[in-house]
């Protein structure tokens, strides 16, 4: 009895050592906008769930959406990887809009908590009008609405036609693209492609109605519990992935990541590039410096790299370097603000323009490139301002010290013969002057004559000594 009692009591514990010494389920979180950042961190945290041989990677999404090429690049990673790869959309209160949804799709396993909804996949991008009008994709309209302009009428501007034809086609390659993902994972492909062309959502329980997703889970340990056991279709072949009692372990973002993510945030590539752009015109002005040199150079490379990786408008960038441009020239031409007033100008447009997509969290704030504006017209005025008032001074003659000099006064340092030197206004002198003259005696110039100033004993010092010299 009690060896019998004994053996069932250590098959009971095999399972759950099994489980202990099992590999751990890599989670990884996309938590907000997706960027190259978010496909960085992913693709570390895949290569580590195959590394680990990992029974499944779980992909936590709470996301509004993210840029195109970032997005696929998640895909392809997600295709590619021999681990199973399940999107979560969670915790409760999540979504995965935009590009969350083309993830949750490309995903073997697409699961979401209760309160949390998916939808809204069309793609945008500055400039660009809602789908709405589309060939394919007419929108409901109103009994009594009449078009703007009849088809073939002047009225039809020709760039709306060549807006319209460019958005059609990205309309079309997105509906394609997901329609596609729908395809291979075997889900609701008619849905997907009403989510890109009419941006529509949807609530968990309604996507799992529509066979759009393929369970609801309360949490991860709920995922992993329903998971067990369940046929998996991975690289054409199955799987059934053993995840009851598995330990999860969080890819969590390190430096690397958090690094990416805050210097491809626009507004600080920026920024920063303004810093590198200044810093170096300040060390190549007054060489010796060093530290704005560095300082700028620093910035710049951060910059340059961060902007590679966003969707640039080179027309945009063109614009603010344009202004850059203006801004310095205004510091060195007499313009009278001219120069400085278009390159604020050419700036401001620039920065709105820089960023080639309408991606929430990828845009430059209004406010942010008001300021940045404002600051480079203060600068400006001052400049300005400083050029404006030395152009009013009198010219100075080099040689002579005539006119500006005449009536300023210094100290002899040394004179001899009707001849020697002064220190007027911070500088040596050669000097001519009666010879009753003596070093260490205030002077005042009168007048230049070649190469040297001409002085007489300034009236101030000498009373003075009239003063010193009479009786008591």
């Amino acid at each position: 009895m009690l060896a019998h009692a004994i053996g069932a009591a250590s098959a009971a514990d095999m399972p759950a050592a099994a489980a202990a010494s099992a590999a751990p389920v890599v989670l990884v979180k996309i938590d907000g906008a997706i960027g190259p950042a978010t496909a960085d961190h992913l693709h570390r945290a895949l290569a580590l769930a195959a590394t680990l041989k990992a029974p499944l990677a779980v992909l936590q999404i709470d996301t509004p959406g993210g840029l195109d090429a970032s997005m696929r690049s998640i895909i392809k990673d997600i295709l590619a990887s021999p681990v199973p790869v399940v999107g979560y959309v969670a915790p409760n209160g999540a979504r995965a809009a935009s590009a969350g949804t083309y993830i949750l799709y490309a995903s073997h396993v697409a699961a979401m908590a209760p309160a949390s909804n998916l939808g809204a996949a069309t793609p945008v991008a500055i400039g660009l009008p809602t789908p709405g009008g589309q060939p394919d994709n007419p929108l409901p309209r109103a009994p009594d609405a009449q078009p703007a302009s009849k088809p073939g009428s002047a009225a039809a501007p020709a760039a709306d036609h060549a807006t319209d034809a460019m958005t059609a086609k990205r309309i079309g390659d997105a509906s394609a693209y997901i329609r596609s993902l729908a395809q291979l994972r075997g889900r609701n492909a008619e849905w997907a492609e009403q989510a890109v062309r009419e941006a529509v959502s949807l609530s968990s329980q309604e996507a799992l109605k529509l066979k759009v997703i393929d369970l609801v889970a309360a949490d991860v340990p709920d995922l992993l519990r329903q998971l067990n056991g369940r046929e998996i279709r991975i690289n054409g072949g199955s799987l059934q992935p053993a995840t009851a009692g598995v330990p999860v372990r969080e890819f969590e973002a390190d430096w690397r990541t958090r690094l990416l993510s805050v210097i491809t945030d626009p507004s600080l590539a920026l920024i920063l590039m303004l810093v590198g752009i200044y810093g170096l015109l300040f060390e190549f002005s007054n060489p010796g410096f060093v530290l704005p040199g560095v300082v700028g150079g620093i910035c710049l490379v951060l910059a340059l790299f961060a902007l590679q990786m966003l969707p640039v408008n080179y027309a945009g960038l063109a614009l603010i370097l344009l202004g850059v441009a203006f801004l310095i020239a205004e510091a060195f031409l007499p313009t009278f603000g001219a120069l400085g007033v278009g390159g604020i100008v050419a700036f401001a447009f620039g920065a709105v323009l820089l960023i080639d997509s309408d991606v929430p969290g990828f845009g430059i704030p209004k406010a942010l490139i008001a300021l940045l504006s404002a600051s480079s017209a203060a600068f400006i005025l001052v400049v300005a301002g400083v050029a404006a008032k030395a152009r009013r001074r009198p010219v100075v003659n080099l040689l002579s010290g005539s006119p500006a000099l005449v009536g300023a006064t210094g100290e002899l340092i040394e004179f001899s013969g009707g001849e020697g030197w002064a220190m007027i206004r911070g500088e040596h002198w050669r000097v001519r002057g009666a010879n009753d003259l003596q070093p260490g005696r205030r002077v005042r110039v009168t007048g230049a004559q070649g190469a040297a100033l001409e002085v007489a004993a300034d009236a101030a010092d000498l009373g003075n000594d009239l003063i010193k010299g009479a009786p008591s």
